[in-house]
């Protein structure tokens, strides 16, 4: 054992010399199926001689080594990540994530999330809250989207809270800034949304199947002026209002209309103009510029009307005041 995980050795002789190395290596009573090994090969975990090898290599005899990677726990653990708290009481907490802070553990994202600093936060009172995997989680915001959230901490606040959502009994509102700008200034848009036949990794809208999914926008500032006197400005702030909550929703909407959100590496197609492009280098914005401003809601357990309000984050604020400039 090493210090990041098991390192595995295993000796091939003269009889594998007519097999690729990825299949000879899973005959070999390793306990690895054989497109596991082909997924430690392209990480390099695989080596032979020092140097590490490929899926297609023919293998040779000799000691093979496979580092393994550590067993990552089943169950999210509690990590001591600072949170801004912008309210907590027995049954519920509402925070201001950052961005480059999934919401729950998933593949890639096993630690450093949200669910493990409730977990040390909030400690036993929101063990259990919501299944074991994404405990007190209620709804999200993407990993790079920055802002609020509430979280559950007993069963009565998750199931209140819940309710609530999938009543779209919520206001929520994202500051998002654009490549262009909508027009007109202010309007719904109003579509289904589902994943794309193109590329199911993505979601896109959809003239027929998927959910529904409503947005009501509304463009506070434009930026830069347009190139032609019946073009559209360089960049936008732009208001959205969320009716519904479908995955990517504002992202693709905003995209749809032809004003991408600037820096989306999903759904920013096309390339902002250059002065535009300057200032994103400039204040080193490497995510979507949308930001979960406004989260407002009846407290499920008290009954009390709450209503939380954040301004984007640094990022977010450098990018405007530059494009403020143009």
């Amino acid at each position: 054992m090493d210090a990041d995980g098991e390192t595995l050795v295993v000796s091939l002789g003269e009889d594998a010399r007519a097999l690729r190395l990825d299949k000879a290596l899973a005959e070999a009573a390793t306990g690895l199926s054989r497109a596991r090994i082909q997924a430690l090969m392209d990480e390099g975990a695989v080596s032979f001689g020092g140097a590490a090898v490929s899926a297609k290599t023919k293998a040779l005899p000799g000691d093979y080594l496979i580092a393994l990677p550590p067993v990552i726990p089943a169950d999210p653990r509690p990590e001591a990540i600072p949170l801004t708290v912008l309210y907590e009481d027995a049954d519920l907490i509402v925070i201001d994530k950052p961005a480059g802070m999934a919401a729950h553990p998933a593949p890639g994202n096993e630690t450093g999330t949200l669910v493990n600093a409730l977990l040390n936060h909030c400690g036993a009172s929101l063990s259990g809250i919501g299944g074991v995997a994404r405990p007190g989680i209620v709804h999200r915001l993407d990993k790079d989207t920055s802002g609020v959230m509430v979280a559950a901490k007993s069963d009565r606040a998750h199931a209140g809270l819940s309710a609530l959502f999938a009543r779209h009994d919520i206001e929520r509102t994202y500051i998002a800034l654009t490549r262009g700008a909508l027009s007109p200034a202010r309007g719904r848009i109003e579509t289904r949304i589902g994943r794309s036949s193109a590329d199911r990794k993505k979601m896109a809208v959809l003239k027929s199947g998927g959910r529904e999914a409503i947005t009501d926008y509304e463009v506070e500032r434009v930026f830069g002026a347009p190139a032609k006197r019946d073009g559209a400005p360089m960049a936008a702030r732009v208001a959205c209002t969320l009716h519904t909550g479908r995955t990517h929703q504002i992202r693709v909407h905003l995209a749809s209309k032809g004003a991408p959100i600037l820096g989306d590496p999903v759904y920013g197609s096309g390339s902002p103009a250059a002065p535009v492009r300057a200032a994103i280098a400039e204040t080193g914005l490497n995510r979507q510029a949308l930001h979960a401003a406004v989260l407002g809601f009846v407290h499920p357990v008290t009954g009390e009307a709450l209503r939380f309000e954040t301004p984007p984050p640094g990022d977010m604020q450098a990018l405007e005041h530059l494009l403020d400039a143009l």
